[in-house]
């Protein structure tokens, strides 16, 4: 049975009245979940983040009604869902067995070790918690939780819940993820999102009467996701490598885009087959030299570095090898572009010193429940068409723009002066592959009946723009946002993004 996404907080019944844990936790969790709907609409919109407080009274018994406090009160769960943490916690503690002594030169440093590990046995219980409260609701979230900040006499837990279906379709790293090994640039954003959350606690906390502030751009948040993951995959301890990527892929060598590939492995890795060894490994710091070296690389062979140096030329060997292991590697794109990848799956794209997730064609099953929920008197063959005309505009290379709009034919009369109007005809894929290679959208009805190509979309500004993309995807953001039409716009980006924009009140 499909799991219903979770009601809105407004469609949620009203919990009794329990006296807040400081005077501007609805402020913070507001602000809070505007900040991930911001960071994470930028990575995927369906992952679709809702964020809750969840507090624990330190001096107060489980059977206490007052112990435990949620923000918003109308949550869907209720404080009793979590009564048990403490005493789960415990549990944690005597299942572990006895620790090694640590012994500290000062009592303050012992009472933080202390109390720093019993913070993570209760972020460990609440995760186990909301574990089973999601999966016995049958709710289709992935929870991740904050370790816990004291706060005026509870231990405050910042939860934040992403769709499942949407965080699970994307590759993640083998091994056991934890606080300090994301998984995947998803995982790595929830770790960037709670850590900018508890320091903007943090810091209020200190202060006078001071409100949480959380002013950090969503771009720069994902940065540092993207720096976490690169960490994670590194063969040694370099903080450097996703800023030396950066520094590399902005080069240009005798006027050239820098396209290469460096493998990411120890020196003498079992599973690279030495072709070029330097006598000097060369700095990964070095952008220039590296730049240059990246010339060499054809195919399957690469660079070889452990995230330091370069040491020179190699490639892996084959899967059926027994010395076969999935490494990392980075593949320099075209300038300021270069991706992450990991056993042949793709981790993170980089553009403009911005991460972002794979983007792969259109898919049928997305693209047929958009239409239908932009256009819900479409019928399956309708839309199977609109389906062909998307994934044509899709293999335009250079970028371009699909317009699918009711209002077609009044938007080309008032387009008229920044667009080919054109006598209406129904759009044909081999039409549409030379309307498409100029600049601008291609205008047409549901029913595929073409009204102007290389239409300049207007628009008014929308906090929903994007500045690290380019002026397509923006104008049909604008577009979108402002057309007094049900329209759908299919936007090809040059650097291979693809994104579907419903109009506003159908997205």
């Amino acid at each position: 049975m499909t799991a219903s996404p979770p009601a809105p907080l407004s469609a949620r019944p009203t919990a009794s009245f329990l006296p807040p844990m400081w005077e501007h936790q609805s402020l913070f969790r507001v602000s809070a979940q505007l900040f991930a709907e911001g960071i994470f609409n930028l990575l995927d919109r369906n992952l679709r983040p809702e964020v809750f407080l969840l507090g624990l009274a330190s001096g107060r018994e489980e059977n206490d009604p007052h112990s435990v406090v949620i923000e918003p009160p109308t949550l869907r769960y209720s404080p009793a869902d979590f009564a048990g943490i403490k005493t789960l916690a415990a549990t944690f503690e005597a299942d572990a067995g006895p620790r090694d002594n640590v012994y500290h030169l000062h009592p303050q440093d012992h009472d933080r070790m202390e109390k720093q590990h019993w913070y993570e046995l209760v972020c460990r219980a609440t995760e186990q918690t909301l574990l089973e409260l999601v999966e016995s609701r049958q709710e289709a979230r992935r929870s991740f939780c904050s370790t816990p900040l004291s706060l005026n006499g509870y231990l405050v837990v910042l939860v934040v819940q992403l769709a499942a279906g949407p965080y699970n379709a994307y590759y993640t790293l083998p091994g056991k993820a934890t606080s300090t090994r994301p998984a995947s640039l998803p995982h790595a954003a929830v770790l960037e999102f709670l850590h900018e959350c508890t320091r903007a606690l943090r810091e209020a906390d200190t202060a006078d009467n001071e409100q949480p502030v959380l002013d950090r751009d969503y771009n720069e948040v994902l940065r540092g996701a993207g720096r976490r993951l690169m960490l994670r995959i590194s063969p040694g301890s370099a903080h450097g490598l996703y800023d030396a990527c950066l520094g590399i892929a902005a080069l240009r060598h005798e006027g050239g885009e820098g396209q290469g590939t460096m493998l990411l492995a120890r020196r003498q890795h079992a599973a690279i087959v030495p072709v070029l060894t330097l006598e000097a490994p060369v700095p990964l710091r070095d952008h220039r030299s590296i730049r240059k070296l990246l010339e060499l690389t054809e195919g399957r062979t690469g660079l070889v570095s452990d995230a330091s140096h370069v040491f020179g030329l190699g490639y892996m060997v084959e899967e059926d090898d027994e010395k076969y292991e999935p490494l990392a590697t980075v593949q320099f794109t075209n300038h300021y572009g270069w991706e992450l990848r990991h056993g042949g799956h793709t981790l993170m794209r980089v553009v403009s010193n911005t991460p972002r997730l794979p983007q792969s064609k259109v898919q049928a099953d997305n693209f047929a429940r958009v239409a239908h929920q932009v256009f819900p008197d479409l019928t399956t063959e309708e839309i199977s068409f609109l389906w062909e005309l998307a994934l044509e505009a899709s293999n335009q290379s250079h970028g371009t723009m699909l317009c699918i709009s009711t209002g077609a034919k009044p938007e080309a009369e008032r387009l008229r002066r920044q667009c080919f109007r054109v006598v209406p005809r129904v759009m044909t894929t081999p039409v549409l592959r030379q309307a498409s290679s100029i600049d601008g959208a291609v205008l047409i009805e549901p029913n595929g009946t073409c009204y102007a190509i290389g239409v300049i979309l207007d628009g008014q500004a929308t906090e929903k723009g994007d500045s690290s993309r380019g002026a397509r995807y923006n104008s049909a953001v604008r577009y979108t946002s402002s057309s007094p039409y049900p329209c759908l716009a299919v936007v090809v980006s040059e650097d291979g993004w693809i994104d579907l924009l419903p109009s506003a009140l159908h997205a």
